[in-house]
């Protein structure tokens, strides 16, 4: 079969499913990062793998993945669902204790590592101005790499992952500028530099605001008539169309895609939405995150590497040094913890995924040269292949420092991790529930699937979450794994023993106590693995036996602990094995008792 016997881009979308369908397990399995098996793929399928080698032999050509530019623009698109993503995590509160680490030590860093690495690059006979943005460029570290490495440690809330992330994030918003300036030398026209810059930058500033003014009276509403609807199909292509919708808007003002994903994230993180548009754009995350990476694997040149092994690793090795140590005396300089900085120091010294953006847009607009250039882009793409490794070196390095006892405490992380009671379904004995555990001071999340009585609720400032509690992927998101209990409340039978096996699935240990249609539903649901199951109809009687019998002058601390042990009766009789009944120890007295006081 010959490269020309598929349609247009459907051998490369076979090549990257094959490759996931492989990777991703495989590299679990192995515990290592997929992010590697990606970027291994990549060069193996790319023009300087086997590619090469197709002009040789011609049926070589079919597993060979081409410097596409339609595959290119969609990988891009990983970078922007990544960003999203994190906007989701974030908030603008969130955002706002963050503001030291990303307008003090976000500027430094990257002002810092642009002059360092700006006088380096002018060693090689690159022009001033030329040097410093290509300083700015190599300044930048790799986003969506970083964050996978550290959300795969489940580090992303500890203090490195809230100074890594700050320093991204001010890395991301320093790209305008830098496309800007390099623009502004690739154009050798005359004319007002102020004047240019202004005109470049008053566009984006329009669109940032608009997309902040119009996304907090925008989007609120339309998941809420989204979320009435009931569907799934439906509530995917609103959360698609608010990623590519905002980034479309900032693209055409200047600025990345990835800026306006960031900002519909950050505004949705303070909706009841969050979790359950978390769990649906997940899976389009990760295949375009794999597929971003497959992308810069290809890109790859590993004949500049033969040719060149000690410029480029001389490149790559230089790079990462230069940013480490700039990075860190500059956090240091801010009085930032000693073993938080060296660990980001290394983290973040690799090269990023913007740095092929701008030194490809400075190579075209004859700003560098071609093989300076190339060497480049390998020597980047190297370091960011090892960021993995580096990342498992800086943890280890930091913990054997000493902790400096004068450092500046980062701000806290999120209060989603706290052990908090989780409650699913929020109607009247959801809301009953809710006011008894917080009676007692206990925090609660509770979750609901119906819009509106989200809506109510968080007007009225409760923690009501929207989302399917039946899903593994959002119950963890819910905090399933730090949950003190978690309490069913809903009625519908079939959705309440989906729950409990999702959460007995999920831990073993929780406390789940779940209300029971009937006795049969209970022991439904005691198989299913619940703590304890509440029989609306049992409970009943129960309620009117004790009624019944305090008003007719039965003391009612007697009333009280023969309603509790009818109650154990009910649950041991409720939770004994199939097939195997129980009679309870009261009846079986009570069977007795009247054999022996026959005369």
């Amino acid at each position: 079969m010959t490269e020309t016997s598929f349609p247009a881009g459907i051998r490369e979308t076979l090549l990257f499913l094959t490759t996931a369908g492989l990777v991703v397990p495989l590299f679990h399995k192995i515990r290592v990062s997929p992010v590697l098996g990606f970027l291994f793929a990549g060069i193996a399928l790319g023009p300087f793998g086997i590619g090469a080698l197709a002009g040789k032999v011609p049926m070589l050509a079919t597993f060979t993945i081409g410097h596409d530019a339609n595959i290119a623009a969609i990988a891009e698109f990983g970078v922007v669902f990544l960003l999203f993503m994190l906007g989701l995590e974030l908030s603008f509160a969130r955002l706002n204790t963050l503001r030291r680490l990303i307008f003090g030590l976000g500027p430094l860093q990257v002002g810092a590592s642009a002059a360092v690495l700006g006088v380096a690059a002018m060693g090689f006979g690159v022009p001033p101005g030329v040097a410093l943005v290509l300083g700015g460029a190599l300044a930048l570290s790799s986003t969506a790499i970083v964050v996978p490495v550290l959300a795969e440690r489940k580090r992303l809330n500890s203090a490195t992952g809230r100074m890594a992330f700050a320093l991204l994030l001010f890395q991301d918003l320093a790209v305008a500028p830098l496309l800007f300036a390099v623009s502004v030398l690739a154009d050798h026209s005359s004319g007002n530099l102020g004047l240019k810059l202004v005109l470049t930058l008053a566009p984006a500033a329009i669109a940032v605001a608009a997309l902040v003014v119009g996304g907090r009276l925008i989007l609120r509403p339309l998941f809420q008539l989204v979320a009435v609807a009931r569907s799934t199909e439906l509530f995917t292509a609103a959360s698609l169309l608010v990623i590519i919708g905002t980034g479309a808007i900032t693209a055409a003002s200047g600025l990345s895609m990835a800026i306006g994903a960031f900002i519909a994230g950050l505004l949705l993180a303070e909706t009841e939405f969050r979790r359950e548009i978390e769990v649906t754009i997940d899976p389009f995350k990760g295949l375009l995150l794999g597929l971003f990476f497959v992308s810069v694997g290809t890109e790859l040149d590993l004949s500049q590497l033969f040719n060149n092994p000690i410029l480029v690793l001389g490149l790559a090795f230089g790079l990462v040094a230069i940013k480490t140590l700039v990075l860190y005396f500059s956090a240091r300089l801010l009085k930032m913890p000693r073993r938080t900085s060296a660990e980001v120091s290394l983290l973040l010294a690799p090269g990023g995924e913007f740095a092929f953006v701008l030194i490809n847009q400075a190579t075209a607009g004859a700003l560098l040269p071609e093989p300076l250039s190339a060497s480049l882009l390998v020597a980047v793409t190297l370091t960011m292949i090892a960021t993995p490794f580096i990342a498992r070196v800086a943890q280890r390095l930091a913990r054997r420092l000493p902790v400096a006892r004068n450092a500046v405490p980062l701000p806290p992380p999120p209060d989603d991790g706290q052990a908090r009671v989780l409650i699913v379904g929020y109607g009247r004995v959801g809301r009953l529930v809710a006011d008894m555990v917080t009676m007692h001071q206990l925090p609660y999340l509770a979750i609901d699937d119906d819009a509106a009585t989200v809506a109510r609720a968080r007007d009225a400032g409760l923690p009501v979450t929207f989302g399917d509690a039946t899903r593994p992927e959002f119950m963890r998101l819910c905090g399933i794994a730090e949950a003190r209990a978690l309490i069913v409340t809903i009625s519908t039978t079939r959705v309440v023993e989906q729950v409990v096996t999702t959460a007995r699935a999920e831990r073993a240990d929780l406390t789940i106590v779940a209300r029971a249609r009937d006795a049969v539903h209970a022991s439904k649901l005691y198989e299913a693995g619940v703590t304890d199951a509440v029989p609306e109809t049992i409970e009943a009687s129960l309620q009117l036996s004790e009624a019944a019998l305090v008003d007719m002058g039965i003391p009612m601390g007697l009333v009280i602990a023969s309603i509790h042990e009818k109650r154990d009766e009910y649950r041991a009789l409720l939770n004994a094995p199939s097939g195997q009944p129980t009679t309870p120890r009261r009846e079986r007295r009570a069977i007795r008792r009247p054999q022996q006081s026959r005369p």
